[in-house]
């Protein structure tokens, strides 16, 4: 059933044409925001807003790679002139990198790092002067679990994710006078095409869910519907006290570590 939590509002969303990004799309339109998706492939964003449209929910496709000063200023500009101002920017553009310490090239660091880190910088200093106009905004940054924990191989992505909840930080308190709200979803595993790739590795993609479900108190992994969820209650008024914080939705598995089982 359709809500009217956002009714009207715009809502950009970096990253949009799958997983958790879509995921946000969808279920902001559903909350009645004018969407406008981002994303760098173009074939995927055109499925993703047929897909959308199949569904009755309507979002504007733009392909931008929001690495790029000069894409995210050209979107936003696009943004604006068809929605109106954007009132709510979800920072989802992400992915993730692995990389050996020693061996990874200056090059390939600063690639990692504009990905999952400078994009929302950008992005957010496109949002913010028409939402400090309108004297309300709500900025979601989609972190990761691995901003508070990490695993070997992961390098240098939980570096990227902390440095994305910093900068919730660092913008809540910024902005917190103009009525701008900045807080952060920390995702585990999400049901998502690179994870389900990541089950697929061995051949037994059933097997290893299996597996990792049973490292998760909850006995499952998240859908991304689930963390859109989140996103969506964050950017509302019904999050309206909450800035500068971090949301982990996780299915329990943060809470898991503290020592041995018996």
């Amino acid at each position: 059933m359709a809500g009217t939590r956002l009714e009207g509002r715009v809502a950009v969303v970096t990253g949009g044409a799958q997983g958790i990004g879509l995921a946000c799309c969808r279920e902001l339109a559903r909350e009645g925001a004018r969407v406008a998706m981002l994303d760098r492939n173009r074939e995927a964003g055109e499925a993703a807003r047929l897909g959308l449209e199949e569904q009755n929910l309507d979002a504007l496709f733009l392909p931008a790679d929001v690495t790029r000063e000069e894409e995210v200023a050209e979107a936003f500009q696009q943004v604006e002139e068809r929605l109106g101002a954007a009132a709510i920017l979800v920072n989802n553009a992400g992915g993730n990198v692995y990389y050996d310490p020693i061996g990874m090239s200056p090059d390939e660091w600063d690639a990692a790092m504009a990905l999952n880190l400078k994009s929302a910088w950008l992005c957010a200093r496109a949002a913010l002067p028409g939402m400090v106009r309108q004297g309300r905004g709500a900025i979601v940054n989609v972190s990761s679990l691995h901003a508070r924990m990490t695993a070997r191989g992961m390098f240098p992505y939980a570096a990227a994710k902390a440095g994305l909840a910093g900068l919730t930080r660092s913008l809540a308190l910024e902005y917190g006078s103009a009525g701008v709200r900045v807080n952060a979803v920390l995702p585990g595993w999400t049901r998502t095409p690179p994870v389900e790739a990541w089950l697929q590795r061995d051949g037994d993609a059933a097997g290893a869910e299996r597996r990792l479900a049973a490292v998760h108190p909850l006995g499952r992994i998240a859908e991304a519907r689930e963390v859109a969820r989140v996103v969506v209650f964050l950017a509302s008024d019904d999050a309206s006290a909450m800035t500068g914080a971090q949301v982990v939705v996780d299915c329990g598995l943060s809470a898991r570590y503290a020592g041995p089982e018996g």
